[in-house]
């Protein structure tokens, strides 16, 4: 079959359409996914219209200028690595350290073993372990000695308060005993 040069123009003519078409649709195509990147890519959407347009005035080397030029991770990859990082101080924050030698300690530490500064208190009435800024126990409600209540009479505070009597003979009982000479004095003081 031989083919006259009328039909040979129309093939080549048709190719060169086609080619035309996909040209076309690959520069729009290119266009678009850039301005997609970039979007993912960077905060600025000036900076992405910009990408645009150098891929559309460039085309395939555009296309290489900003794969070069653009960010490495997306602003989603970034977000995701930033929670990784909190997460890891987190946990690093988790363990206690000492307000005093910035050694770490222990939850359940009362005072620091290196350089004895007060971590927790015990509640007076639970035992439970205290912060030290709190006034109140959370578990069973008891109030910091010293600290003021609240909604309380003059009265009720005087009659929870010990008898300054009894706290003095229960406190000195022991010195008094342990203080006393097991030698009699005589008149001018002398043993």
């Amino acid at each position: 079959m031989p083919l006259d040069p009328q039909t040979l123009g129309n093939l080549i003519m048709g190719a060169a359409a086609l080619g035309a078409a996909f040209l076309a649709a690959l520069w729009l195509s290119l266009i678009i996914w850039t301005y997609r990147d970039c979007r993912s890519r960077a905060r600025d959407p000036l900076v992405c219209i910009l990408a645009a347009i150098i891929v559309a005035l460039l085309f395939l080397p555009g296309v290489v200028i900003y794969l070069i030029l653009r960010p490495h991770h997306t602003l989603e990859e970034e977000y995701q690595h930033s929670l990784e990082e909190e997460a890891l101080l987190q946990a690093i924050e988790d363990n206690p350290v000492c307000p005093g030698c910035g050694r770490n300690v222990n939850d359940t530490w009362i005072v620091c073993p290196s350089c004895h500064t007060n971590l927790k208190k015990l509640c007076h009435q639970c035992h439970n372990l205290l912060e030290l800024s709190w006034n109140l126990c959370p578990y069973c409600g008891t109030h910091a000695p010293g600290k003021r209540r609240d909604n309380q009479t003059l009265d009720e505070i005087i009659r929870s308060i010990p008898l300054m009597e009894e706290a003095v003979t229960e406190e000195a009982g022991p010195l008094k005993q342990a203080e006393t000479p097991e030698e009699p004095l005589n008149s001018n003081g002398a043993p």
